[in-house]
């Protein structure tokens, strides 16, 4: 009777263990006019599963659960749904807006903020129910929101030109720090890995807005002011993203606005480094771990290219194709592979960062944002 039992509990091991995976090297793509996303691992480079009913994606964005074992899908349509990686469903999922443009996630990992344009404000939920907690009115459309040590949330109103830090610390009842008149049309953020400074970039004129975390009292101060130095911009057609992945060393590379232009910023004295010439109007402007290159991506009529920066040399070393209006780039965590999506070519491509050799290419329905569990989790706030 002991050795059935010995060989029945080693059977069931061997068939818990096959199906086991941890989720280190997973991630999804958004297939944003299919409503899904697609789950992809990248240690094989591969597509392993999809799943369906996730609203209006056309600006999605995602963050993972403390374990990666969830992500959380923040749809324009208000939609926040919880997606299990492991077991390709949605776990739980609330309308909560009419109009949202994004999300974070705490600290801690106890809670998720969605922010809204329509009616504006972040509300405040429970990571594990979804439950809302608090919500937080700003009567403007909310952008650039990140999350901050202290389990704060900090983002920008755009119409009228505020930066706020809500302390989350007691999740029923936020507090709020308004900091005014920070700059025009404040249209993206990003919070540094270091999580000290949240970075607003400025719309309505040239330059930024730069917020101290140690010190949020102090308010907002500009940096790159002028840095079109009265040239008539170009039209832009399509809004550039701020990252703090565009992190190098000392250095943030920055989309500069309406033109043909990547800006350096040098953190140690917030003043400019330089400014590097590219093919187009750059988009996202991406650094690979390590700090060594940056990737960016651009606007129409070149949304087909990507340029590779050396910071070292300041300047562009290498330029791909990957497809046609490429929307997005990731990097795996120790940066010897970038996912580039091409959504007029359904497709994500993959690239070895050493030789520039595409590695695969995986069908994708009108791919746009591709978001690794492990690289949210190395790379701080």
């Amino acid at each position: 009777m002991t050795r059935l039992f010995i060989i029945l509990a080693l059977g069931l091991a061997a068939c818990t263990n096959s199906s086991l995976r941890g989720t280190g090297d997973l991630g999804v793509v958004v297939e944003r006019a299919a409503g899904r996303v697609m789950l992809i691992e990248t240690t094989q480079r591969t597509a392993i599963g999809r799943v369906d009913g996730l609203g209006d994606l056309s600006h999605a964005s995602v963050v993972f659960s403390r374990d990666a074992r969830y992500a959380y899908v923040f749809g324009r349509d208000g939609g926040l749904s919880k997606v299990d990686l492991l077991g390709a469903r949605i776990e739980r999922r609330v309308i909560q807006s009419g109009n949202a443009i994004g999300g974070a996630i705490s600290q801690d990992g106890r809670l998720v903020a969605a922010a809204n344009y329509t009616p504006g404000g972040i509300r405040i939920f429970d990571a594990g129910t979804l439950e809302l907690l608090s919500e937080v009115p700003t009567g403007a459309k909310v952008v650039g929101i990140a999350d901050a040590p202290g389990n704060r949330f900090v983002f920008s109103l755009f119409e009228s030109g505020e930066i706020w830090v809500v302390d989350a610390s007691i999740p029923r009842d936020p507090k709020t720090l308004r900091l005014k008149d920070i700059g025009k049309q404040p249209y993206d953020g990003f919070v540094t890995p270091d999580g000290r400074h949240y970075i607003a970039g400025l719309y309505g004129e040239d330059g930024l807005a730069l917020v101290d975390l140690w010190h949020p009292d102090r308010g907002a101060r500009r940096v790159l002011q002028g840095y079109g130095r009265g040239e008539e911009p170009l039209p832009v057609y399509k809004m550039p993203h701020l990252r703090g992945w565009a992190a190098a060393g000392r250095y943030l590379f920055l989309p500069a606005i309406g033109r043909h232009e990547v800006l350096v910023l040098d953190r140690s004295s917030w003043t400019e480094a330089a400014r590097i010439p590219v093919r187009g109007q750059p988009v996202f402007a991406v650094a690979q771990p390590g700090g060594r290159r940056v990737w960016v991506n651009f606007a129409l009529p070149h949304n087909d290219t990507v340029q590779v920066i050396d910071v070292d040399a300041m300047q562009v070393v290498k330029e791909l194709r990957p497809g046609r209006a490429v929307l997005h780039l990731e990097f795996t965590p120790r940066g010897e592979q970038v996912w580039v999506s091409s959504r007029d070519d359904d497709a994500v491509a993959v690239y070895d960062t050493a030789t520039y050799a595409e590695l695969a290419r995986l069908r994708a329905e009108k791919p746009s944002g591709i978001f690794l569990t492990s690289r949210a989790a190395m790379t701080g706030f």
